[in-house]
Order: structure tokens, then sequence, then C-alpha cells
């Protein structure tokens, strides 16, 4: 992206709008016209949506950092009507932003001029579940947590868990393959997600919904659309594969003294639980600080350099705690650990975990937040919190450290009062070359959307981008869908 011109922070009452923020040009892509409106209205008549007032909570982020100009959010319940809207809209030539929960965090989820906002909000209906395989099929539109929900009281659990999950749609996770809390355990949406049925942009509707786990019949299509952050199609189903709901859930809430510490702990934890560790989290005492002060929430756990979230699940109480305790006392004994709390039951589990899934909450009442998503070797994954510290030094609020240390993903958090472009420059292109030297990835798990677009040769081979880009021009000619994301405008 270009350079933004104005404040746009967090805690402003109006988020300038994006293309006038960053040097950003209009393509040349149609203009609504009253007959688009008409004929979407003939097409869904009372979803349609045009209120300035209505509207407006469609075009700004979650972040309310980038907003766009959209006059037209589309609410359809079928495949048909996505079918039907992107081929009217392929004819023409008007651009479309695919919308699930609008929670994203890199600006790919709204417009960034007047593009047709595609919202998956009333999509929302299980088509499908087998207790035997624990294969789910849903629209793209269900909120995870409901699908939890639902699959919970079928003894089963959704394979993703995020701190959104209450907002977030599963076709945009999957869009964005989104990683979360339980990827350590139950890998990628990579794996999990089985088929995908999806609308291209010239309206065709391809159906790779299949429900098998095994299909070695030619190329594995529905990894164009893991990931693609809604530019090569409009994902409008789901076959997921769900594991069954642990009988047995632990917490430990752990205070280390040094990163040192946290490493060691996690290599201990690995050894001594096993198939029983889902989750391995980390956060600085500065995250902590945040969370308490802005959000009231307590520590039980005070006066460490940092904090490690631990959990296991399993299917027999006695094992897991016996397996557990003995890590712990391990771990104490060792000196890796000064202090601690577990939780068994579901009420404090959640309070535990609370304070590391509402860390991104808590920063946005500090200003504007400069947010990345780091993957690394784990060893050095705080060691680029330290040097930005150091190269920053008074002229950011605050830099704090926290993520999912258990597959080496750092989120990388620099606070201000309000945007400064030279605090900016400060810090990028300097993150994505630290994070190439150590030959890791600038976007572990939110995407490229607008805002890291056009860093994406940091992590990327420049064949590798071109191959990207032709796939966009095969799948998507006139370059109709959600345009300006991922991919950059130029090599």
């Amino acid at each position: 992206p270009g350079v933004p011109r104005g404040r746009g922070c967090a805690g402003s009452r109006e988020v300038m709008p994006t293309c006038e923020r960053y040097a950003v040009r209009r393509l040349p892509f149609a203009r609504l016209a009253r007959g688009d409106v008409a004929f979407f209205e003939r097409l869904m008549p009372g979803r349609v949506v045009t209120a300035e007032e209505e509207v407006k909570p469609f075009n700004v982020d979650w972040l309310k950092s980038v907003r766009g100009c959209s006059q037209l959010v589309l609410k359809p319940q079928t495949t048909a009507e996505v079918s039907q809207i992107l081929r009217y809209c392929h004819e023409r030539n008007l651009a479309v932003n695919p919308q699930g929960g609008n929670t994203g965090l890199v600006g790919g989820s709204v417009p960034v001029f007047d593009e047709i906002i595609l919202s998956t909000a009333l999509m929302n209906q299980i088509i499908s579940f087998d207790k035997v395989s624990g294969i789910l099929v849903c629209q793209a539109g269900c909120v995870l947590e409901r699908l939890n929900e639902y699959l919970e009281e079928q003894g089963f659990i959704m394979p993703l868990d995020l701190g959104a999950k209450g907002s977030c749609h599963i076709g945009g996770n999957v869009a964005t393959n989104a990683g979360g809390l339980r990827l350590l355990r139950y890998g990628s949406l990579r794996g999990t997600v089985l088929g995908l049925e999806v609308v291209l942009a010239d309206g065709s509707a391809l159906d790779c919904l299949t429900s098998l786990r095994k299909d070695n019949t030619g190329y594995d299509l529905k990894q164009l659309f893991i990931g693609s952050e809604g530019t090569l199609g409009v994902i409008t189903a789901v076959s997921i594969l769900c594991p069954q709901k642990p009988k047995a859930v632990n917490l430990a809430f752990l205070g280390c003294q040094s990163f040192a510490k946290v490493l060691e702990t996690f290599t201990t934890c690995r050894a001594m639980l096993g198939e029983i560790l889902s989750a391995y989290e980390f956060m600085d005492e500065k995250c902590m600080e945040l969370v308490e002060r802005h959000l009231k929430l307590s520590s039980p756990v005070t006066g460490s350099p940092f904090y490690v979230l631990i959990e296991t699940s399993g299917s027999n109480s006695t094992h897991d705690e016996e397996k557990l305790n003995n890590f712990l006392e391990q771990a104490m004994a060792s000196g890796l650990v000064t202090d601690g709390t577990v939780a068994t039951d579901d009420k404090k589990i959640k309070v535990l975990w609370g304070l590391r899934e509402r860390i991104t909450e808590a920063l946005t009442h500090e200003g504007y937040v400069y947010k990345y998503d780091i993957s690394l070797p784990v060893g050095k994954l705080y060691d680029l919190v330290t040097d930005m510290r150091a190269r920053l030094g008074q002229s950011a609020k605050n830099v704090v450290g926290y993520g999912h240390l258990g597959d080496g993903n750092l989120h990388l958090n620099i606070t201000a009062e309000s945007y400064s472009h030279s605090l900016l420059e400060a810090i990028e292109p300097f993150v994505y070359e630290w994070t190439a030297r150590c030959s890791g990835s600038i976007s572990a798990e939110h995407g490229l959307g607008f805002k890291k677009k056009q860093f994406i040769q940091y992590s990327k081979p420049r064949q590798a981008v071109v191959l990207m880009q032709q796939f966009k021009a095969m799948l998507d000619p006139k370059g109709i869908l959600n345009p300006y994301k991922t991919l950059p405008s130029a090599l």
C-alpha cells in the first residue's frame, strides 16, 4: 500500500476512506447504477441494503483502521443467488467485496472504493453432520461459535478456535486460512477442510463439496481457495472434519522469568504431555498489564516477565491430570516456572483463556495499533520484539509480543497515541526484512489483505507471485473479486 495521509486511529470517531488515506487508484470498474439496484431487489427482495447508516458498519473494519465507500450490501441466502449476483456483476464489470464476519486484521474484508459488498451473514444453515465420521457440511455464513455449540451437543468440536469466534464466519475462516488456538493439536484448515462449494467470478458454481477424507483424483482444487481471501471465488459452503469433544480439559497458566525459560518449558511440556497437549500460548507482561487495565480482567499469576497458557485435552481425566501434575512438578523443581494456577472446570478455563484471547481487544484502547503476524523459528520468536523495542525507543507507546508459540506464530503489536508516518517508516520494511533474514513468513495466519499485499516478496519468490497472478487472471479475468487485495499491483 501507499503512505497513509491521515490519522485514522482506532480511537477516532471517523476513519478516513482508504482510497483517500492510501495512494491507490480506482481500477476501471463500472459505477453502480439505479438499474443495478433494481435488478438485485428483484432477485433478493428485502435483502438489499442501500441506506447509508445501514451500509456504514459493513464499510469499516473491526480495527477501525480502513474504510470503504460502498453504497450497496447484498445478503444472499443460497448459492444460486450468489451465482446470479456474480454473473450479473461480471457482465456489468462491477467489483465485488465478499464479506463474512468482518473480523479480519489486514484490511481484506472491507471495500477500498465503492465495491458491492456481498455479505454471507444470511447463509448460516447447517446442511448435514455425520456422527460416525465427524464430518460437518454447512453454509459459509455460519458463525464459528454457533457451529461449535451445535457440535458440542453431538459430542464433537470445531478443529478451529479463535478470539473472534462469536463473530467470524466459517467461510471467512477458510478464505483466510485462519490459524487460531487449536492448530497445535488439530492442524490447519488446509488439512481439516475436506471440500468446498465456490462460486467463481463469472457466476459459475464449482461443487467440490466432498465429504471424503481420501480423494486422490487430480488436482486438489479446494486448496486454491483456502487462504485466497476472496480473490479467486466466493466460498458458499464448507465440508470440514471435526474431532470428538475431549472428555477431560485442563488449563495451566504459568509465570516464567525469561523467554529462554518459556522455550525450555515448551520442550519439557511437549515431551511429558505428548498426545494430550492441545495448546501452548505465550504472552509478555505488558500484554497482561493492558488486559487488566483496559478490560478489568484479573490475572491469578503476577510478577513474571512472561506467561504461558498450556491446555491439555484427552479422554481420561485421571490420566491427564496425572501427566499434567508430573509436568508441573518437574517445571517448578527445575526452576522453569516460578508460579502458576490450574483450571479444570469450564468457568475457570474460560476466564483464563480470556486473558489470552482478549489481548487484541485491550490493545485497541491504546490508540493506533500497528499489527504484525509473523511466523519464525521458535527459538527466535521473541528476538523481534526485543529488537523492535530497541529500534523504536520512546517513539512507540508499547511494543508487545504474544502468540501461538507451539506453531511458531508471533503477534507483534506496536501502539502509539495516533498514526505516525515516521513511526511507520521506522517499522516497515524493517520488520519484514528481519523476518525474511530468519526465513520466516510475514503473515502466519492473518493473510495479506490490503495492508500487507505489497510486501509479499519478503516471503515468496518472484516466480511464485507471478504464478499466483496467473491463477487470478484465469479465474477472475476482469479482476472484480476483492480487488486491491492479496496480490501486489505490480512486481
